[in-house]
């Protein structure tokens, strides 16, 4: 398989479906993968911020957290600039939610400063919960992760609900023992479709709050 089993199949939200507006339908299977594109009009980060290193980073101005990554694994998102602000700031920390679950996969640890900082409530645990898996196996993930087809919809002055799509087609477990790289063919398991629910906090921080996922939904297959 390409990554473990579908990031947090917690709480459908069914506020969620009104925001797939016309992108996603239903899908099946669970197993996954990652890639990579951008444009002047894209923003495309494998951190949050733009990092000088192959590790992506988030800047840590404003007490916001570092976010590093190993030289052999990157994340990469792709999404349109809407020009609303609110919006904006709701799909940059949406990637750093991302970055930050990955990251306690890399540290071989739950307790670091990005994963509760740009997670919580049902969203956090779930992530606890997934990392700890890779943890607990004493693997990690090595190549590249792509997330695309982004779509937002705000709900009031600070809520939003975000939609995206993953392939992780070009990422692989990792044994952290052995250094064995599992590269096993691509199939629709490799891509995943991902509902989440962000509220903004009394800091300015959009924070995860529900996550739902489906491995292999045909809406984010080739």
């Amino acid at each position: 398989m390409h990554r473990r089993t579908t990031l947090l199949t917690t709480l459908v939200l069914t506020t969620i479906t009104a925001l797939t507006l016309s992108a996603c339908g239903s899908g099946d299977g669970d197993n996954t993968a990652k890639d990579s594109g951008s444009d002047s009009d894209k923003a495309v980060n494998t951190g949050g911020e733009e990092s000088p290193s192959p590790s992506p980073s988030a800047s840590d101005t404003n007490g916001r957290p570092k976010i590093t990554f190993p030289s052999d694994a990157k994340n990469v998102f792709e999404y349109e600039k809407t020009g609303n602000a609110a919006k904006d700031a709701a799909l940059a920390d949406s990637t750093l939610s991302v970055n930050s679950v990955d990251e306690a996969i890399f540290e071989g640890s739950t307790d670091t400063k990005a994963l509760g900082f740009y997670n919580t409530e049902s969203a956090l645990s779930a992530s606890i919960t997934y990392a700890l898996r890779y943890i607990n196996e004493k693997e990690t993930w090595v190549g590249e992760t792509r997330y695309f087809d982004y779509k937002i919809r705000l709900s009031g002055d600070d809520g939003a609900y975000v939609t995206y799509c993953s392939d992780e087609s070009k990422s692989f477990i990792k044994d952290k023992k052995t250094g064995k790289v599992d590269k096993t063919p691509t199939t629709a398991n490799a891509y995943v479709l991902y509902n989440t629910k962000l509220a903004k906090n009394a800091e300015g921080v959009w924070q995860t709050t529900d996550i739902s996922s489906n491995r292999g939904d045909k809406a984010c297959r080739p």
